[in-house]
């Protein structure tokens, strides 16, 4: 007995006008491996920060006075 052939479905035909001939296969995969959060802050919060080193500077910094707080309170 012959298997009949799977439709495709409905959509999952590549348009014309996506090009991918100068795509990178594997450019983000070893960043997904590794794990990644995106994060989306806020306008004025952002403006508050230049960079991506200084928002995770401070985040650390507030992460640890946190734990501080929570050793002496528990």
């Amino acid at each position: 007995m012959m298997k009949s052939p799977k439709k495709k479905a409905a959509g999952s035909e590549m348009r014309a006008e996506y090009d991918f001939s100068k795509g990178v296969r594997g450019k983000y995969a070893k960043r997904f491996v590794e794990g990644s959060n995106v994060v989306v802050l806020d306008p004025d919060v952002a403006g508050m920060f230049p960079d991506s080193k200084i928002v995770n500077d401070t985040l650390r910094a507030v992460a640890r006075i946190a734990q501080k707080r929570m050793k002496k309170a528990g």
